[in-house]
């Protein structure tokens, strides 16, 4: 009986926590192909783009609880995806690359806030084609020896692709297939020598080529793409045994002079092996000829002569020297022959001569174009030159004396005998503007003999002249001035050019284009500009001209030059005021201004100078001669001074101003002006005057004011409205559509005091106060006891009228109350008597006023 109170408690313990049971919230499983659920199954290609939304897990919990989602990678692996946890929107973060890694394991969770529910997902990359084929095994070097046979293979390249399907699948072909000796295989990569094609140490020892890789294609970011790679593979042909021996320097001449002591070497006959890249040893040997007189060397090539040349019975021996490649095992293998010249020579005792066509002959003369191509053989020339001496005597050296870098001699060294050749150096000295005839001296002078016996011959060449010359201005451009009221056809500048060719080919055709241009014509041969007979000089309209200026030979060569042609202003305009009769409000003290303009384009032509050439009576105002200031004489200084003057009393004055060029002859315009003078003292009693009369010339700006002042106020009580309503709203309180209207005193009227424009020294214009309304049905109630609303800026008074009897005070509505101007406390001052052109501008001014208040004082 004492365990029953316990286990009551108990068992009601147990019924109270399967009532705060909360079941663990779970993923939805959509299957394969659903982009939101737990990511059963889920496949993303390895080229999405970083930043996507690539899936939405989509969960729910048995109460109803808002979940809350989760994604976790392992800790050495990258954070591939991003989740909102509200969501459950996957974002892809990091690059993907399924040849790196094919599939991303991740824990995806869910949450109600109590419970936890975690799954491991695994995600497939799938293949996208982002990688280019790679070649192995680089560098591609083989060696093939030239005669390896039409078709044999020559090596093999190969390239993988990571990429799978038909973008991991790769093709071989060359890049220049046509212009190769080889060709691959386009699967294998085998690449084979063409059938019928050779190889040839001697033409080429080395090959290269360029084969490339390409895969099969596949889909990139939504598009088809096919990448490739390239290699090189260098073949370099090996050399074998396929050529004959070759003599060098042939052919080959001798000389035994009489004094040459028997075993002196005569000359050497050089040989190589054809095949360069693994030659043979060479031996030489004479075959007939020698009569025993001639020995050669079998290694070095030498011959020598073997008996006096007293007792040499021929003057000359034709020799034939056999050269024999040994091969590597010692045997003969190919071989060449040559003929070797040997003459004997006397003693030195003939000077080099020089030959024409019909024998000796020491002047030379041709006729040439200037400018002749570079390298270019002088072949109207037929020189010869000889020595009859033989060996060392026979030897000598030629050059031309004369203007250098010109021309140059071939040969320059001559044995026995050679054909003289003049060949070009320098095309542009060769010029028939600075030289109409050239001449040189050919010298021939032996080398190694101790009399140095010489000749020379005077070669003579008459130029001919070219068109090589293009026409030149005297000057790269020209500068004309001429008055603007020059008559048609007048002379304005002549150009010059010079062409330094002779004949047709100097002369120069001139002509003129540009913008500029249409006012001129140009004489074709003389080159002076002169203006066109129909035209129109005017330097206010266009006061400069800009053209070119061509000068042209009979083959079209040309140059250019520039003319500046600028008008001289000529004083043909009188000046002009904005209006024949100007009207104006002169503040006591203040001057007024008026302006006339010259459209001359020069000074002094436009420079303006003013007088007052009528005023009655002439001693009231002065004006400035430079800026056209009209002020009263210093001695005027009050309105009781004018009255003085002028009986009336009227104060509005007619002047007859003249405004006066500084031109020759000079030219002058006068106007009427009528000047309404009005007291600072009156202005500073009325504001409004005062603004309405420095508005007097623009009614439109007065209007802007009031207008900017207007927008002013509304933007301002707009704000207030809106504090006033957001606050209502804050306060929670639901307004009924039929409103309990609570009575409130009116509180006391608030003044606000805001000054007017200020213009020169007048006073602060009227204040104004703030009139309360009487309480509205529609108003909110709970603006009971707010703040007051900020001061508000209030427009300017209404122009001063006199007051009419019973008229109510002049207002402008506002959301709550209005705008009333305040009675001043003393009656005002009597107005004063003004001109009727004044009463009648500020009648005018208070009615666009007026009328621009009501139009735009809206709230």
């Amino acid at each position: 009986m004492r365990r029953g109170p316990r286990a009551v408690l108990a068992l009601g313990l147990l019924f109270f926590r399967l009532a705060q049971a909360n079941f663990a919230p779970h993923f939805f499983d959509n299957g394969v192909g659903s982009t939101n659920g737990n990511m059963a199954l889920f496949s993303l290609p390895e080229d999405t783009p970083v930043g996507s939304h690539v899936y939405t897990l989509n969960g729910t919990d048995p109460e109803g609880d808002p979940v809350s989602y989760h994604i976790s990678f392992d800790p050495s692996a990258r954070n591939i995806f991003s989740v909102d946890p509200n969501f459950g929107s996957i974002t892809l973060v990091e690059e993907l690359d399924r040849e790196r890694e094919d599939e991303i394991e991740a824990i995806i969770s869910i949450s109600d806030g109590l419970n936890l529910v975690a799954e491991k997902v695994t995600i497939l990359v799938t293949d996208a084609n982002d990688e280019a084929p790679r070649f192995i095994q680089e560098p591609y070097v083989v060696q093939v020896p030239e005669d390896t046979p039409a078709g044999s293979s020559i090596t093999k390249v190969r390239a993988v692709d990571r990429d799978t399907g038909s973008g991991g699948s790769v093709t071989y072909f060359l890049k220049n297939p046509h212009a190769s000796k080889f060709a691959v295989d386009r699967h294998s990569g085998v690449l084979r020598l063409q059938a019928g094609a050779t190889l040839d140490y001697e033409k080429a020892r080395a090959h290269f080529i360029t084969v490339v890789a390409k895969d099969g294609g596949g889909r990139l970011r939504g598009a088809d793409v096919v990448f490739s790679a390239t290699t090189t593979v260098t073949v370099n042909v090996e050399d074998v045994q396929d050529m004959a021996p070759v003599f060098v320097g042939t052919p080959y001449y001798g000389y035994v002079y009489e004094d040459t002591l028997p075993g002196s070497e005569v000359l050497t006959v050089v040989a190589m092996d054809g095949d360069r890249g693994k030659p043979n040893r060479i031996l030489y040997s004479l075959v007939n000829g020698s009569d025993e007189a001639f020995e050669i060397n079998e290694t070095s090539g030498a011959i020598s002569v073997m008996q006096s040349p007293a007792q040499l019975r021929r003057e000359v021996y034709e020799l034939h020297v056999q050269v024999t490649e040994v091969s590597s095992a010692g045997t003969p293998a190919a071989q060449a022959m040559v003929p070797v010249t040997i003459r004997i020579v006397d003693l030195n005792n003939h000077p080099p001569t020089f030959y024409g066509e019909s024998g000796p002959q020491n002047r030379f003369e041709l006729s040439m174009y200037e400018h002749p191509p570079q390298g270019e053989i002088l072949r109207g020339l037929k020189i010869t030159v000889n020595d009859s001496d033989q060996g060392a005597n026979a030897k000598f050296n030629l050059r031309l004396v004369g203007p250098g870098g010109i021309f140059r001699v071939v040969p320059q060294t001559v044995l026995n005998e050679a054909q003289v050749t003049i060949i070009v150096e320098n095309s542009a000295a060769i010029d028939f503007e600075k030289f109409k005839v050239l001449t040189f001296k050919l010298l021939a002078i032996e080398v190694n003999t101790p009399e140095k016996f010489s000749s020379t011959a005077d070669v003579v060449i008459q130029l001919l002249d070219t068109n090589d010359n293009v026409p030149k201005f005297t000057s790269h451009y020209y500068i004309a001035r001429i008055p603007e009221n020059a008559p048609g056809g007048s002379n304005v500048v002549a150009v010059t050019a010079v062409d330094p060719d002779t004949g047709p080919w100097g002369e120069v055709k001139y002509s003129i284009y540009g913008s500029g241009a249409d006012l001129f014509q140009i004489h074709p041969s003389s080159g002076i500009i002169c203006t066109q007979p129909w035209a129109s000089l005017d330097a206010e309209a266009t006061a400069r001209y800009h053209f070119y200026v061509k000068a042209e030979d009979m083959e079209g060569r040309y140059s250019l030059a520039e003319v500046f042609v600028t008008l001289l202003d000529v004083n043909d305009h009188y000046p002009q005021f904005g209006k024949s009769v100007q009207e104006t409000t002169m503040v006591l003290g203040t001057p007024v201004k008026i302006e006339a303009t010259d459209q001359d384009a020069e000074e002094p032509n436009n420079l303006v100078d003013y007088s007052i050439t009528h005023a009655e009576p002439a001693n009231v105002f002065d004006i400035d001669v430079h800026t056209g200031e009209i002020r009263l004489k210093n001695s005027i200084r009050s309105l009781g001074a004018l009255h003085n003057i002028t009986r009336s009393g009227d104060h509005m004055w007619s002047l007859e101003v003249q405004a006066k060029d500084r031109g020759s002859p000079s030219f002058s315009t006068t106007a009427l002006l009528k000047i309404d003078i009005v007291d600072t003292e009156m202005l500073s009693r009325s504001p409004m005057a005062a603004f309405l009369m420095q508005t007097k010339d623009n009614p439109m700006k007065a209007v802007g004011v009031l207008a900017g002042i207007m927008a002013i106020i509304v933007a301002i009580t707009v704000l207030i409205s809106t504090a006033t309503f957001w606050r209502n709203k804050k306060s929670n309180k639901v307004l009924p559509v039929r409103r309990v209207l609570r009575k409130r005193p009116s509180p006391a009227p608030r003044a606000i005091r805001i000054e007017w424009l200020k213009f020169r020294k007048t006073k602060a214009a009227d204040k104004f106060v703030l009139r309360e309304d009487p309480p509205n049905e529609n108003c909110n109630n709970n603006s009971l006891g707010s703040a007051l609303p900020p001061k508000a800026p209030a427009p300017p008074p209404p122009p001063s009228v006199a007051p009419s009897v019973g008229a109510a005070p002049w207002t402008v509505p506002t959301v709550s109350g209005s705008l009333a101007r305040r009675h001043p406390e003393r009656s005002p001052k009597p107005k004063a008597v003004g001109s009727p052109a004044q009463s009648a501008l500020v009648s005018e001014l208070r009615q666009k006023f007026e009328k621009n208040v009501h139009n735009k004082a809206y709230f």
